[in-house]
């Protein structure tokens, strides 16, 4: 989630009703403890600090350590070490999967960690460098017998992409082996998915379609409770109404990358969606951006509102 897991997005998805808990992109431990000039942004926890969980990367055990300790005296609900990253960029640093190659040096991370962090200490992974589900059990148990409070299990190898569906049965197994809460992340594509892999674990986790869908976590709610469906959503305003809370929470050099991260996804709620995506991506500015979304409904004005529904 990175570029898009920040407060801009948490302030549209508190419009819908909010979630129980939001964790924030990926922090660097080390442009953290030297003070990068946009550190704080990373750090705003708003509007809800007290359901923010910090996400921590980073190779360097003694870093991750430090900015622990440094995050775990704000006001949040807690404390996440990302050892599931696999991005390039990421792991060529020795940073998140990479940490799932030793065992013993993750578990001595978590140690370190444990002694300097008083609120919930969290893990979120893979599988591991092969998919060998008694591995992952065994580095798991390691992390829970070190002090971690919580493991969110992404269910797919560190070389595996979203081509390869996610494993979700590793996810209940793994919740079987464990004395500590489980969570589930990947492949969830609506409000009924939601509810549906909430039955394999203690909590599940949604990202791409939090941004294609803020409303999606409300809509859940309903339909666990059987209340009707929430009223029609007005897509052209919701994501105006993004485009201006990313100029109001992110600084002038992060909200292009940061529109077009959205709408990447956001998008998919549209029928010519490869066409406007298209289209936004030429634009050079948030006004831009915005004459272009709205210029798609003048055109398509039976597009504007999306009707959702109050069963799966």
């Amino acid at each position: 989630m990175a570029e898009l897991s920040h407060r801009a997005l948490r302030e549209l998805i508190e419009s819908f009703g909010g979630c129980d808990e939001y964790f924030t992109e990926m922090i660097s431990a080390g442009p953290l403890l030297g003070g990068g000039p946009f550190e704080a942004y990373y750090i705003d926890a708003g509007p809800c600090p007290g359901r923010v969980v910090y996400q921590l990367v980073g190779a360097r055990s003694d870093q991750l350590r430090a900015a622990a300790a440094f995050l775990d005296k704000r006001d949040c609900a807690g404390i996440d070490i990302n050892m599931g990253c696999s991005a390039p960029a990421i792991t060529r640093t020795g940073a998140g999967v990479r940490w799932m190659a030793s065992a013993d040096r993750a578990a001595a991370l978590m140690e370190q960690i444990r002694r300097v962090v008083t609120r919930r200490l969290s893990v979120k992974l893979r599988i591991g460098p092969e998919d060998d589900f008694d591995s992952l059990a065994r580095f798991c148990r390691r992390l829970e017998e070190a002090g971690t409070d919580r493991i969110t299990l992404h269910p797919r190898t560190g070389r595996e992409k979203f081509k390869r569906s996610a494993r979700w049965d590793y996810v209940g197994r793994l919740r079987r082996e464990l004395g500590i809460p489980v969570a589930g992340n990947g492949d969830i594509a609506d409000a009924a998915g939601l509810i549906r892999r909430g039955k394999d674990c203690d909590a599940v986790m949604a990202g791409r379609l939090a941004v294609r869908a803020p409303w999606v976590f409300a809509q859940a709610r309903a339909l666990e409770e059987g209340r009707p469906a929430l009223p029609d959503i007005d897509l052209e305003e919701t994501a105006l109404r993004f485009l201006d809370l990313l100029g109001r929470y992110q600084p002038p050099e992060f909200r292009l990358s940061r529109a077009r991260r959205f709408f990447a996804y956001f998008c998919d709620n549209l029928q010519w969606a490869h066409h406007v995506k298209t289209l936004l991506n030429r634009e050079g500015d948030l006004a831009g951006i915005a004459a272009v979304w709205s210029g798609y409904f003048r055109e398509h004005p039976e597009e504007r509102v999306l009707r959702l529904f109050s069963t799966p």
